[in-house]
């Protein structure tokens, strides 16, 4: 990019009301590569951290006290660092515009560095079609392979940013003509929708069809004339795309070629994590696609296995800790319906009634009923939780391995009520794996067209078909699959259950620790809510003589 100098930039936020910045991070680049060390610093603001963000980024309110310095030094030296030259984030907007300006703002200091271009936004074009789903960059680094950073860290995300930046984004920008710093902006800020439509009736087609499919066309038409402007840009950009022969790049694949090659099914496999790989670029012939179809199924097949036994996992523990909370959980419930319902008396008596307030009293019993009944139901179901059998865990891979052969929506794209049942079997497939039903996903993966007639469904072909445009379109799809999956994995890991469940896999006797911990608060609101209902119950007695809702709770 000209030899330009400018800053790959990152930043971590915590805090109860406005967001402070609690981490910053900076590596200056020439063009495509790094110059010198990487800059960072934590900031100590001094007002309590928002906790939920802590677990995120693992900064700790006592590790700020212990390491953090004063916000205004540690701008000072970033400045000093940064040099007034162009900030690139992989989330500009986020890191500049909602995280450090207003920040500068809120202490008074003048902006630092100049406007440079969204990272994210330059990978949402340059990848294209491989999907930049969330926008996470974490997601990208497992996707390419990429070596594995400084974890949870503003700083890790920029050591990630320019393995991407140079591994990945470099290549398919010069292949764009993207040669100077003015034409990579231009291209990451110009308008730009993805290749495959991402809603509508047409939702996974590749918008090129549109060129034989004249419901399609029209369709695009439809969406440009929108009364929606943002509709209606998105349609006309699409059309006007069209009118455009294709790129000659859109022939070719992109690989990440890793320094110890390719595995025995084709996947790219790195001898050294530390090592990044280059991208090249293939025009694949019909067994070349198989190859590479082969590898992205077996891929997909491991994510998928390892999301199910680890989602799994996560409701087993879950289930265990209800199992040590349900009483106090359900008398918590019971005492807050009853306390609802007893307000609700006393207003309808004294406005509406001993009618009204019967009314009530009715609804009060309704409630606790279904509550009583719904806590039952929850019980059953944590009951049947339990942990997955070392011979059903195996099993898991080789289930999705059959299973991930059917993902190849292209191919009903131009049939409805083949569409439609393709949809129904993999909302199947998925309720299937966000249950963990194994017996499930086995009788599907038997006999996929056998499940189907069961269900009333109908009938699907789901052999390959050997034309490579064919071929591409499931490869595409495979890689769509991969990425939803790793997203779907990584969000799984980022949630509190899942750090609860590690937890009490390493530390024995931790989740009856936090059981306590509940039982405590949930005691102490108990106590509370029946203080409450038996002083509205003296009041109810009081003006009418009877007992007050609820009396058997």
């Amino acid at each position: 990019m000209d030899d330009r100098d400018w800053v790959l930039i990152d930043v971590e936020t915590a805090g109860l009301s406005s967001p402070v910045v609690v981490e910053l991070a900076a590596q200056r680049m020439r063009g495509w590569s790094p110059q010198g060390p990487a800059w960072r610093r934590l900031l100590n603001h001094g007002p309590d951290m928002n906790q939920e963000r802590s677990r995120v980024h693992g900064l700790s309110r006592a590790l700020i006290e212990r390491d953090g310095e004063a916000p205004a030094q540690v701008y000072r030296e970033w400045a000093d660092y940064i040099d007034g030259l162009p900030l690139v984030a992989f989330d500009l907007p986020q890191a500049l515009h909602r995280a450090l300006q207003p920040e500068w703002v809120r202490l008074g200091l003048a902006p630092i560095g100049t406007e440079g271009f969204c990272a994210l936004r330059l990978a949402q074009r340059l990848l294209d079609p491989v999907p930049v789903v969330s926008g996470k960059l974490q997601t990208l680094r497992q996707y390419y392979r990429l070596p594995e950073r400084t974890p949870a860290s503003a700083l890790g995300e920029v050591e990630t940013g320019v393995d991407l930046l140079g591994t990945v984004l470099q290549p398919l920008a010069m292949r764009r003509g993207l040669h100077t710093w003015q034409a990579v902006c231009e291209h990451a800020q110009a308008p730009w929708y993805p290749s495959r439509l991402a809603f509508g009736e047409f939702k996974g087609r590749h918008f090129r069809e549109a060129l034989s499919d004249p419901a399609l066309r029209a369709w695009l038409e439809w969406l440009a004339g929108s009364s929606s402007p943002r509709s209606a840009s998105m349609g006309r950009w699409y059309l006007a795309q069209l009118a455009e022969p294709a790129p000659e790049v859109d022939e070719e694949l992109a690989q990440v070629e890793t320094p110890a090659g390719r595995g025995a099914q084709g996947e790219p496999v790195a001898a050294d994590p530390a090592q990044a790989g280059v991208l090249v670029f293939v025009k694949p012939e019909v067994e070349e696609l198989k190859a590479l179809i082969a590898s992205a199924r077996v891929r997909l097949a491991d994510l998928e296995a390892r999301y199910t036994q680890e989602r799994h996992d996560v409701d087993v523990t879950q289930a265990r800790l209800f199992g040590l909370l349900r009483p106090h959980y359900q008398q918590r419930d019971r005492l807050r319906l009853l306390v609802s319902y007893r307000r609700q008396y006393l207003d309808a008596l004294v406005y509406d009634g001993e009618e009204a307030a019967e009314a009530v009293a009715q609804q009060c019993d309704e409630a606790w009923q279904q509550s009583d009944a719904e806590y039952e139901q929850v019980a059953f179901e944590a009951a049947e939780q339990k942990a997955l059998p070392e011979d059903e865990a195996r099993e898991l891979k080789s289930l999705w391995r059959k299973l991930v052969r059917l993902f190849h929506p292209d191919r009903f794209a131009h049939d409805a009520a083949k569409l439609a049942i393709f949809q129904q079997l993999t909302s199947e497939i998925n309720r299937a794996r966000d249950s963990g039903d194994v017996q499930r996903l086995r009788e599907i993966a038997q006999d996929p067209n056998a499940f189907l007639l069961k269900q009333g469904w109908g009938h699907l072909d789901f052999t390959d078909s050997i034309e490579a445009a064919s071929l591409r379109k499931l490869f595409e799809t495979l890689q769509l699959q991969i990425v939803l999956m790793l997203d779907a994995l990584n969000e799984l890991r980022r949630d509190a259950r899942y750090e609860l469940h590690q937890l009490s896999q390493e530390r024995e006797g931790y989740l009856q620790e936090v059981a306590r911990t509940h039982v405590q608060a949930l005691d102490e609101e108990i106590t509370a809510l029946a203080a409450e209902s038996g002083a509205l119950s003296e009041e109810i007695e009081m003006l009418t003589g009877l007992p007050a809702p609820g009396q058997l709770l």
